[in-house]
């Protein structure tokens, strides 16, 4: 179990504990039951890479302690 820290830079900051195995769909959809927002509207970024839906956590390399950036469209 890894712990992924979100933050939209508005003033919501979230840890949420997934499997490296997750996808990034999965990991929205854990963002949204912390913070109330849709998850077909958060968009997870680092620096200028968006991530994609479909995709696991541990293809893209993310790993316990990671800060991801949350956008919403």
């Amino acid at each position: 179990m890894i712990e992924i820290i979100v933050n939209d830079r508005l003033g919501k900051k979230v840890r949420v504990k997934c499997m490296p195995e997750d996808t990034i769909g999965d990991l929205k959809k854990l963002i949204a039951a912390q913070t109330g927002t849709k998850p077909e509207k958060i968009i997870l970024k680092k620096w200028y890479s968006t991530y994609k839906d479909h995709i696991t956590l541990d293809d893209y390399e993310i790993h316990d302690g990671m800060n991801l950036e949350m956008y919403y469209s």
